[in-house]
């Protein structure tokens, strides 16, 4: 009789397992690897929360070389790394890493490459100027998530973005990536912070999206303004579902958002409700066509 009950038990839990819904989080930092700030934290504790409430989940962020791989116990995945991502007619090789926080029963992958994120500093120098290639970075960073997914055959329902560097996400499923049978059903949300970059893109950047498959009619915005306000009102055009992340937004970008009637949108959750209205948000993009 209780091995009636053990077996029962076991394939009710295999059940419910593959009903759970999959979120993929696309972090631009994450604390404990990055100093604590609004986007780090809530990306060390949503995944967690998210993953307590029946959901499974996986959690990317870039490999910037202020992250001490030895202290944070990073090592490479070698069957996932070895691919080169093309980016402006230059080869790109693609080395992922992974990490646990073992509080959270949580794995994060790490996206790096020695031309972009092995830097002292994350966004800018040490000086504070910001780095002339974080067009490139933001490709680079994006493009190399989704081919890790391919590789880990892992097909998330939810793709939950986090901080610009993820911006080019959703242009990338619902075009570059729009037959692929991994992540073409994927529904994208997009969390908007308060964490404008100062220094424009580069006049290029809409001509790299387009080698990439981008279409003209995808980049007219982008191409009259490569600033943080125009690169986030492209993340909104393509995005299924758009949270406030920060209490205080650009205001422009909150009026596009206005302008977007069949794009739900989240306002801002304080701490203490966030983590349970993401959750319901997920179900309500999950539900809208």
């Amino acid at each position: 009789m209780k091995e009636i009950y053990y077996l029962c038990s076991v394939f009710i839990k295999l059940i419910y397992r593959m009903d759970a819904k999959k979120i993929l989080f696309i972090a631009q930092e994450i604390t404990p690897y990055l100093p604590e700030s609004e986007i780090a934290t809530i990306c060390r504790n949503l995944p967690q929360g998210i993953q307590e409430r029946g959901r499974e989940i996986r959690t990317f962020m870039p490999k910037f070389g202020s992250i001490n791989e030895r202290r944070n116990q990073l090592h490479e995945v070698i069957r996932l790394s070895g691919m080169n991502l093309i980016i402006d007619d230059t080869d790109h090789p693609l080395i992922i890493k992974v990490a646990s926080i073992q509080a959270a029963r949580m794995q994060v992958y790490f996206i790096d490459n020695e031309d972009f994120f092995q830097r002292k500093h994350c966004i800018s120098d040490e000086e504070g100027n910001e780095y002339e290639d974080n067009d490139d970075r933001s490709i680079f960073y994006v493009r190399g998530v989704l081919e890790t997914v391919k590789k880990l055959r892992w097909i998330p329902d939810v793709i939950h973005c986090h901080g610009w560097m993820s911006a080019l996400t959703a242009l990338y499923i619902k075009r570059m990536y729009a037959d692929d049978p991994c992540l073409r059903n994927a529904k994208i949300v997009y969390s908007i912070y308060n964490d404008d970059f100062k220094t424009p893109f580069r006049k290029e950047f809409a001509g790299k999206l387009k080698m990439d498959g981008a279409k003209d009619s995808d980049l007219k915005g982008i191409k009259a303004d490569t600033s943080f306000i125009g690169l986030t009102k492209l993340a909104v055009d393509f995005a299924d579902g758009v949270i406030q992340g920060s209490e205080t937004i650009n205001q422009d970008i909150l009026d596009y958002i206005a302008t977007k009637k069949n794009t739900p949108f989240l306002p801002y959750q304080s701490p203490d409700v966030y983590m349970d209205e993401f959750n319901k948000f997920y179900d309500v993009v999950l539900g809208s066509k």
